[in-house]
């Protein structure tokens, strides 16, 4: 007798852990007519419940060295590394030719490794000691803005995802993570992957489900700081930078491109969700006018 083959439902990640969507709701994900998965349907209490564990998450994050920060990606890129098969086969299964999937694959453990290595030094590249005329220093340097929103890339299963959440993380910043709704396997391995490398819980948080159902509550949530759009639905960017206004979110977009293009290992990424912070500090006057330390 033939038998009926048990799909598998993936879950979402949410604080470290991979509950079923609060929902109950899930969608068959298909590949040439065939279904393949299934795939949870988040909700806005999902997403509300993410938010809660990024905003949590966040400052222990940020106040981690630069260091320990690059040492943690460069781990996730190790534990990816050796998954490599498994991510193939997800992209093939998806619909992606051998060779695009493995070199996605290949390149989305560089590019962790790429962003991972300007975790300790892109703060000297966007700080300054400013001019000023009195007897104090003026000081000039980037922090993280805490809480991102993503719209991951419809086109790009693996890399597209990657990209942002590394650029994302590597500057201090926690998020939460819509992935694609077509090519939505590869996300939730991911979750796997940091689920078993050093990356604290809350830090990352990826739902599945549809961008028409969450676009409103993503860019009005009074905690989130910041939105990032991968994509280029003009009716999409109008509601999130109209609700984005509510509590003053900078709205990043970027361009649902080619992510195997090497202008997406890109400093400013980092640097799109930092806030330049400026401090004044005195200087001690000792022996009269002219000499300061």
């Amino acid at each position: 007798m033939s038998r009926i083959e048990v799909l598998k439902t993936y879950k979402i990640f949410i604080g470290g852990k991979f509950p079923r969507t609060e929902s109950g709701r899930f969608y068959p994900l298909k590949n040439n007519n065939k279904t393949v998965a299934n795939m949870c349907l988040s909700s806005v209490k999902d997403f509300k419940n993410a938010v809660v564990a990024a905003k949590s998450a966040q400052g222990p994050w940020a106040t981690k060295t630069a260091y320990n920060r690059s040492q943690i990606l460069y781990r996730i890129a190790e534990v990816l590394e050796g998954r490599k098969t498994q991510f193939i086969t997800e992209l093939e299964t998806q619909g992606i030719a051998k060779a695009k999937a493995t070199l996605e694959v290949d390149l989305s453990i560089d590019r962790l490794i790429y962003y991972a290595g300007w975790c300790d030094k892109y703060v000297q590249m966007h700080s300054s000691v400013n001019p000023v005329s009195g007897s104090f220093f003026n000081f000039s340097v980037p922090e993280p803005m805490g809480v991102v929103a993503v719209f991951a890339p419809e086109d790009s299963g693996l890399l597209g995802l990657v990209t942002q959440i590394c650029s994302i993380i590597s500057g201090g910043n926690t998020c939460v993570v819509l992935a694609s709704e077509h090519l939505p396997l590869c996300a939730i391995s991911f979750a796997e992957v940091l689920a078993t490398s050093d990356v604290p819980s809350g830090v990352v948080n990826i739902l599945t489900g549809k961008i028409a159902e969450l676009t409103t509550v993503f860019a009005s949530h009074k905690n989130v700081n910041a939105l990032l759009y991968c994509g280029s639905d003009l009716t999409i960017i109008k509601t999130i930078q109209e609700l984005a206004i509510e509590n003053i979110k900078r709205v990043i977009l970027r361009e649902n491109s080619d992510y195997v293009d090497d202008k997406h290992e890109n400093l400013h990424y980092i640097f799109d969700f930092q806030e330049t912070k400026t401090t004044w500090h005195p200087i001690e006057q000792i022996g009269g006018a002219g000499s300061g330390y």
